[in-house]
């Protein structure tokens, strides 16, 4: 029985996305998630599509990676890679046991003045973007309850450090190619710390925005759960990240790997 618990603890998903904006499509990409016995690693990549290309063309793909301690995930390294028309961004984070030990953005840019100040206080006890956007559930009791959306992540991105609070709305059903079932919505609430220049619209708008959620399902014998829509409102109409393809792969944990 331990051993079968093991086995279930472990698994590989390979997911495609779409972006949306008032029903129109915007871009395209993956996530492959992989979680072993005592390590994790996440990787997207992404690009503009449809009529989103007539106006930018754009691309980008990032990782994380870590181990998992005390049943959840610590992450060690993150990088991501931006580019846009002529414009290029490379972002690398290192971590140790939740603090950010080195930052590196290329091209460096010059910090505005009325940006509020990020200090090394700021770089603890914190996840990267994507691994703060999995949620590693301990226990053995039931992923779909309200329970599960009480969380409060706290995110430093390389430039800003913000706070992402979920909470508990409805239940709804989704079907793609790979999952049909359940999924637990949470609203989602952001909360920025330092990093960011206040008098900003954009941030000023998120702050007040109420309206955005995710939608939660479990990668099939994990406790891990990932979004499967994410749903933000904009000036412009709903703004959509929405799963085409959902694949689940069982991953051979080392005992069974000895054993055959």
């Amino acid at each position: 029985m331990a051993a079968a618990g093991q086995a279930e603890a472990q698994a590989k998903l390979d997911a495609r996305y779409a972006v949306t904006l008032a029903g129109i499509k915007l871009g395209e990409g993956s996530w492959v998630i992989d979680v072993g016995e005592d390590q994790f690693s996440v990787a997207a990549s992404g690009a503009t599509s449809g009529l989103a290309r007539i106006f930018s063309s754009g691309r980008g793909s990032g990782e994380s990676r870590g181990t998992i301690k005390n049943d959840q995930f610590v992450p060690a390294r993150y990088a991501i890679s931006i580019k846009s028309g002529k414009k290029t961004e490379d972002v690398r984070l290192k971590l140790n046991d939740g603090t950010v030990k080195d930052v590196s953005i290329v091209p460096a840019a010059p910090e505005p003045p009325d940006r509020v100040p990020v200090t090394d206080a700021h770089k603890r006890n914190v996840f990267d973007p994507m691994t703060g956007s999995l949620l590693r559930i301990s226990g053995n009791g039931n992923l779909m309850k309200p329970e599960v959306c009480r969380q409060h992540t706290p995110i430093f991105d390389g430039r800003m450090r913000y706070d992402l609070t979920l909470a508990y709305k409805r239940m709804e059903q989704v079907k793609v190619p790979g999952y049909a079932g359940p999924a637990l919505v949470c609203a989602i609430y952001f909360a920025p710390l330092a990093g960011h220049v206040p008098s900003r619209a954009a941030i000023k708008y998120l702050i007040d925005q109420r309206d955005m959620e995710t939608w939660l399902v479990p990668i099939g014998g994990t406790r891990v759960m990932v979004p499967i829509r994410v749903q933000v409102p904009t000036p412009l109409g709903l703004g959509v990240m929405e799963a085409t393809s959902f694949n689940v792969m069982p991953r051979p944990t080392r005992a069974s790997i000895k054993m055959q």
